[in-house]
């Protein structure tokens, strides 16, 4: 390589050389930024799920200290104390405090209902808050046409949604409307996605009815 050649190759490079230092010198910020948004991601979410187990442990022990009172009165009440975090602790210490103020003495089903239905389930579509939910619409003094509404609200999806059925085709049932009630049951055994237990349940009531059982093929 001449001397000409190897002095323009040396000035192209240095002109790269500069280029280059320019660019991390008008856009490095970013490159920066970036590296401490990734960091800063990374350490954030490490600090939540601190927060939220600690949350989770400690949720866990205020309601095994509230079902260690010797009476049923007592550990409603303890619940009742107890602060949920957020996703389903709320149902499920909606759940637990009502089954302790149905099995105190002199069981208050109102106040029992009351706790469940307390539970919003008008919010994220969360298994323990729609489960909260029925078991109010199932519990004694719940009018038919409150049990009707809310199961046919159940009914259009979800994970209790057949469940949400069986208990639709109960009231038609109580009803007299006897047709009704075995069209939908089976519909009910019919479903892809009916457990055994209620197939079961279905035939069985079919059957209680005087229909016939017709397996889908």
């Amino acid at each position: 390589m001449s001397q000409p050649d190897s002095f323009i190759d040396e000035v192209t490079e240095e002109v790269r050389r500069d280029r280059l230092y320019g660019y991390l010198r008008r856009y490095g910020w970013i490159a920066v930024l970036l590296v401490l948004l990734i960091v800063g991601g990374a350490a954030w979410r490490e600090y939540r799920a601190a927060q939220q187990e600690a949350a989770a442990q400690e949720f866990g022990s205020a309601i095994y200290a509230a079902l260690d009172a010797e009476t049923a009165e007592e550990r409603a009440a303890a619940l009742a104390e107890v602060q949920a975090p957020e996703g389903g602790a709320e149902a499920i210490l909606a759940m637990l405090r009502a089954g302790e103020q149905s099995s105190a003495e002199g069981a208050d089903t109102a106040a029992a209902s009351e706790t469940l239905n307390a539970v919003n389930v008008s919010g994220e579509n969360d298994i323990y808050r729609q489960i909260a939910h029925f078991k109010a619409l199932t519990r004694e003094g719940v009018d038919a046409q409150t049990r009707q509404s809310g199961f046919a609200a159940m009914a259009e999806g979800g994970p209790l949604r057949l469940m949400a059925e069986e208990q639709l085709a109960l009231l038609e049932i109580e009803a007299g409307e006897t047709d009704a009630a075995l069209t939908r049951l089976q519909g009910i055994r019919q479903d892809s996605e009916v457990t055994q237990g209620l197939r079961l349940r279905a035939s069985q009531l079919i059957v209680a009815l005087g229909g016939s059982i017709e397996d889908a093929s």
